[in-house]
């Protein structure tokens, strides 16, 4: 239950589903769900367990990615703020297994619901069912996304793309990353991606450091992500 004035403050804030829907709907929210705090690294799900609710972040961010049988990671998409697991989603309405893994990538603050109310509030709330079908819509287009560029799409493409998108997210040249962090975003191994990156940087565009990997000319690491 919420009933702290600023902890429900902050929730109508972050979820427009919340906001949108009537006041006996928000009522029966703030009085079913209950707040939860995790530490950075906690798992939160394992492939082959049973959902036990539905987190929605209030901050942090959490990592969904699937393990293949080699023992390497390929991260399907992020659960920020505001968001919630698509896949937790399903496997509630479905009452199937969690079909991948989820870790936590900082410290995470949730609230979470009970299987119950998801499915009761899918039809008795139109803000709600919006909210878990475009999650739906959003993260399908998302996963495609990933099993287009590992099936098509050269892995030093694939590297140039994600460092980018890093510097845009930090606003920094430089991306706080080890070779297996990228190795388990990509779903390669780290000898693979330490050569890729060597030869990027006798090509100087980039500077690679321990933990760290220093994007020295932009322009050109785009034109090569374009390149054929």
């Amino acid at each position: 239950m919420i009933s702290d004035p600023d902890q429900r403050r902050r929730l109508l804030e972050s979820f427009a589903f919340l906001r949108a829907g009537s006041a006996e709907f928000q009522r029966e929210f703030f009085e079913q769900v209950m707040r939860v705090r995790l530490p950075a690294g906690q798992a939160v799900c394992q492939a082959g367990a049973q959902c036990a609710h539905l987190p929605l972040v209030l901050d942090g961010t959490a990592r969904v990615y699937q393990l293949g049988e080699n023992g390497r990671e390929v991260t399907l998409y992020r659960v920020h703020s505001g968001e919630s697991c698509v896949l937790t989603a399903s496997c509630l309405l479905s009452a199937s297994p969690f079909p991948a893994f989820a870790v936590c990538e900082s410290e995470v603050e949730a609230v979470v619901v009970q299987p119950a109310s998801v499915r009761r509030w899918l039809g008795s709330c139109e803000p709600w069912r919006e909210y878990l079908f475009g999650l739906i819509a959003s993260r399908l287009v998302e996963v495609f996304g990933v099993l287009d560029a590992v099936l098509f799409q050269r892995l030093d493409q694939r590297l140039i793309e994600h460092l980018l998108r890093q510097a845009e997210r930090t606003d920094s040249s430089e991306i706080q990353a080890t070779h297996q962090i990228l190795a388990a975003e990509l779903g390669s191994s780290r000898e693979v991606i330490s050569r890729v990156l060597k030869g990027l940087e006798e090509q100087g565009l980039l500077r690679v450091r321990r933990g760290q990997v220093e994007l020295l000319d932009q322009t050109a690491l785009r034109r090569r992500a374009r390149d054929d």
